[in-house]
């Protein structure tokens, strides 16, 4: 079983968040990629209940705040609609998928995850105004 290290960053560069997960098998699609990183983060946040969301979506019902999401109040977050809302994201650009330094193109693509692979989740920041 792999650890495969897995990093929020932006557009320019700067790590946002870092999160390691046990991968069986070597070869998953970027569905199946998107999904156990999501549900990773649902998990750890739900146990936790506090502070800050740091997903890859913005759940229903919660504000924006410095590097994740803030629940007022705190409550527990849906996996499966948070998955949907990362494979919609993904999807429409909302963010990029870097694995192994290159960049995933569908949701079906298989993707290697075998020891030393890399992903790199690449949030883009919409534009004010217009």
């Amino acid at each position: 079983m792999a650890l495969l290290t897995i990093l929020d960053e932006t557009a320019a560069g700067s790590i946002l968040g870092r999160l390691e997960i046990e991968i069986a098998q070597e070869m998953l699609t970027v569905r199946e990629l998107i999904a156990r990183r999501v549900h990773d983060a649902v998990a750890a946040y739900n146990a936790r209940q506090t502070g800050l969301f740091q997903g890859l979506v913005q759940p229903t019902e919660s504000e924006r705040a410095l590097n994740g999401y803030r629940l007022r109040p705190a409550k527990l977050i849906d996996a499966e609609q948070q998955v949907y809302r990362a494979l919609e994201a993904f999807q429409n650009n909302g963010f990029f998928l870097l694995v192994n330094d290159r960049q995933a193109e569908s949701l079906d693509e298989e993707v290697w995850l075998g020891a030393g692979a890399t992903a790199s989740f690449v949030k883009l920041t919409p534009l004010v105004g217009g």
